[in-house]
């Protein structure tokens, strides 16, 4: 469905020019739930733009349905970290939700159920009514999901979506995407700082090296599809995963660990500060 092949891009031009990623491969299936992980500032957002059509990669290139992406394609959603930013304040959060739908072709009666079937999916079926700044983070991001949803893209990339809110709500917004991802059928990509979150959202994590970023690994993430906060983090394949992908982030040597070791070692969420790029 997605094919990216010896993506990179760099910024900038003679001795200031800043080659942000290199020599990206890889391929994503319909249906699958991607992860990107990596040490700050490898690039992980340039790729989601590159793959977006935001902006025009210096070297390889990015097919999407076997067309190749030169500009923003029309099945395809973005849904962004700074969701304060995202949400017009001084609209409803139903005509948030719909604005994209114009692009479809639709009535405004047409967008307005649209979205609120969006809402309902979100949890936010109450909230159409209300202006933005009316929401708590979690909801406003909700409501950003929920405008992806209504477009009903055959992608959708999520860079760091849930970097600006508290851990609680965090792991209700993991909840989300998953069931979204069931229900839907829908192919995500997303960009995370945080190992756990990778690996309990993931059906793949995509690891990358420092800058210049590429491809270091491709982990496939062996745990049931049905996820619980409490006893898929505490399971000894998790445990093992996040310490494995850890190891890859911060340039370790992989090492294989017993599982008895790794179930002891589970400890508070490895988390990888996350800076530009």
């Amino acid at each position: 469905m997605l094919k990216v092949e010896n993506v990179g891009h760099t910024y900038g031009h003679g001795p200031g020019r800043h080659v942000a990623i290199s020599d990206v491969s890889f391929e994503v299936t319909q249906g699958q739930l991607v992860s990107i992980v990596g040490p700050s500032g490898c690039g992980k957002s340039t790729l989601l733009r590159s793959l977006a059509g935001l902006i025009k990669p210096t070297e390889g290139s990015v097919s999407l349905n076997d067309e190749p992406v030169k500009s923003v394609p029309d099945g395809l959603a973005v849904v962004f970290q700074d969701y304060s930013r995202s949400l017009f304040p001084w609209l409803s959060v139903r005509d948030n939700v719909s604005l994209p739908l114009r692009r479809r072709g639709m009535n405004r009666g047409q967008r307005a159920e649209a979205a609120e079937q969006a809402l309902v999916s979100v949890g936010l079926e109450g909230s159409a009514g209300k202006y933005p700044w009316q929401l708590s983070g979690g909801m406003q991001q909700r409501a950003s999901i929920a405008r992806a949803l209504a477009y009903k893209p055959t992608l959708l990339l999520m860079d760091e979506p849930f970097g600006s809110v508290d851990a609680q709500t965090r792991e209700d917004l993991e909840d989300l995407v998953l069931r979204v991802r069931a229900d839907h059928d829908m192919t995500i990509l997303l960009v995370t700082h945080d190992i756990d979150e990778s690996v309990y959202v993931g059906d793949r994590v995509l690891v990358l090296t420092r800058a210049p970023g590429s491809i270091r690994a491709d982990l496939t993430v062996d745990l049931p599809d049905k996820r619980d906060q409490i006893t898929t983090r505490e399971s000894a394949a998790f445990v093992h995963l996040r310490a494995e992908i850890g190891r890859l982030v911060r340039d370790k040597q992989i090492a294989e660990v017993p599982e008895a070791a790794a179930a002891e070692s589970a400890g508070p969420a490895e988390r990888v500060e996350e800076g530009s790029g």
